[in-house]
């Protein structure tokens, strides 16, 4: 019953997730190239480069 919203959503409009589930994959593996970055600013200016 606590998902019954979102999985009829799916059916009715075909709509789902993955564009969100993408974006996150893709700011995983960039997290995962720039490990140990101390400037916080500066690594938030870089992804909005490179995913906008």
């Amino acid at each position: 019953m606590a998902h019954q919203e979102s999985i009829l959503a799916y059916f009715k409009n075909r709509s789902t997730n993955a564009l969100a589930e993408n974006f996150n994959s893709k700011i995983k593996s960039f997290r995962s190239v720039f490990r140990g970055v101390n400037d916080i600013a500066f690594f938030i200016y870089r992804l909005t480069l490179i995913l906008a």
